[in-house]
């Protein structure tokens, strides 16, 4: 078991996370245990974090933070813990993600990350994380603030019809997932649209990618693959994509034919979560 004392609050978010824990948790004349028993949670959970072998959540630091009367300082640092919790190659677009203006993004195989219901993440991480889910779903459900803010981005998303199609997590984890795509119909900064099989070849056949507009900085576009990303702001690549992307803004059926089709798939296939055994016996 790591020693508290050893770790190095300079080494990393989580570690600064850990030491700042241990250190106002002691200035509170709190035992581990004590402060378990205010923000419920055990002792162990505690000793976790402050030794950094457990990577803290948005509500354990909001917790904490009423516990401690620490002012909203661990709900801030809780921030900067999980992104780096995210896979080294995409921090640097998460980083840009979070200060983007206009985001515009066509996904060909999943739900975009901001979009992503956390049952729907959970299932999709599980696959080649399995010992990690908890913490890397959270870092991405972290990512999902930006759609909160009193301005948030502008979000334009194009989805292939397919994806609504793969079955992720089961069709419970489905239903709920196209359930909450559809209650983005009315957000004036979000607009979704579905490109449809019967649209046969388009400009997306490449794959999924991304556009990032910012205030006063250049464009970025973004692709990435199997464990790696590629983003620039090579004018003449910003030029092609943006132009791709308007051809398949154009190819895709409207936002309200787009919600219509993601309710009727949402009721064909996933009509009901319970698979034809339960159904029988209720």
């Amino acid at each position: 078991m790591a020693n508290i004392r050893d770790l190095d609050p300079s080494a990393s978010p989580l570690d600064y996370y850990g030491s700042e824990l241990r250190r106002l948790r002691e200035a509170a004349n709190l035992k581990q245990a004590a402060l378990g028993e205010i923000v419920f949670c055990t002792a162990s959970l505690i000793g976790q974090v402050e030794t950094a072998r457990k990577v803290p959540t948005r509500d354990f630091s909001e917790r904490v933070d009423a516990a401690l009367g620490t002012d909203g300082h661990f709900s801030r640092l809780v921030g900067l813990v999980l992104r780096s919790v995210l896979p080294t190659w995409f921090q640097p677009y998460a980083e840009m993600e979070a200060r983007a203006t206009y985001i515009s993004t066509f996904q060909s195989q999943l739900v975009y990350g901001l979009l992503q219901t956390e049952a729907y993440a959970k299932a999709l991480l599980a696959v080649e994380n399995p010992d990690r889910v908890d913490e890397i779903v959270a870092a991405r459900l972290e990512r999902q603030r930006i759609l909160a803010r009193e301005v948030p981005p502008v979000l334009l998303v194009v989805l292939d019809e397919a994806l609504l199609h793969r079955t992720v997590g089961g069709r419970g984890v489905m239903r709920e997932q196209l359930v909450h795509l559809l209650t983005f119909i009315d957000r004036p900064w979000i607009q979704i649209q579905v490109l449809p099989f019967s649209t046969g070849e388009h400009s997306g056949m490449m794959g999924s990618f991304n556009l990032l507009r910012f205030d006063g900085n250049p464009d970025l576009f973004y692709a990435e693959s199997y464990d790696s990303g590629h983003m620039t702001a090579n004018p003449q690549v910003i030029r092609e994509r943006s132009v791709g992307y308007a051809r398949l803004q154009a190819a895709a059926l409207s936002p309200e034919e787009s919600a219509l089709l993601i309710a009727r798939v949402m009721e064909e296939r996933y009509g009901d979560p319970r698979g034809p055994v339960e159904r029988a016996v209720a």
